[in-house]
């Protein structure tokens, strides 16, 4: 995979009662080693999230709190594809997909939960065939309460 694959990586985080989001490089969209680790420099009351969007095909969510770190991944057959997407599996210890047709999210679909975005709502937002990942994403972020900066990144 390419950089040029990853459609953006960002973080979010909650200080003082505000979200602020900031552009990470677009190479820790390869890298879920390195994209854990490089949340570890932001403070937050409820946990850093990072979104990235990946080619139009998936999106992945890390949500890194101390030394705990949440992951969900929208599409399960992604990790036949992108290094992201199995090292997330990876991670996960998921099984890999029989093939293509068994799209499914794999992960911690509570993620959000206690941010206002029950598992059932963002299970249905990752089964949706008629959004693109960024769309997903954007619609995350409204309900979270930091969409205008999210598109004031991603545009």
């Amino acid at each position: 995979m390419a950089e040029d694959d990853v459609d953006f990586v960002v973080a979010a985080y909650r200080d003082d009662g505000d979200w602020s989001v900031m552009e990470l490089p677009a190479r820790l969209g390869e890298d879920f080693a390195g994209l854990s680790e490089s949340l570890r420099r932001f403070p937050s009351e409820v946990g850093v999230l990072a979104m990235v969007s990946v080619k139009d095909d998936f999106f992945v969510i890390v949500r890194s709190s101390g030394t705990q770190v949440r992951v969900l991944l929208s599409d399960n057959t992604a990790a036949l594809d992108y290094p992201l997407a199995a090292d997330v599996a990876e991670a996960l210890d998921a099984p890999d997909p029989e093939d293509d047709d068994s799209v499914e999210p794999i992960g911690d679909l509570d993620i959000l939960s206690d941010l206002g975005l029950a598992s059932v709502e963002l299970s249905l937002l990752c089964e949706d065939d008629d959004l693109y990942p960024d769309e997903v994403l954007l619609d995350i972020a409204q309900r979270l309460g930091f969409r205008e900066q999210l598109e004031t990144i991603v545009g």
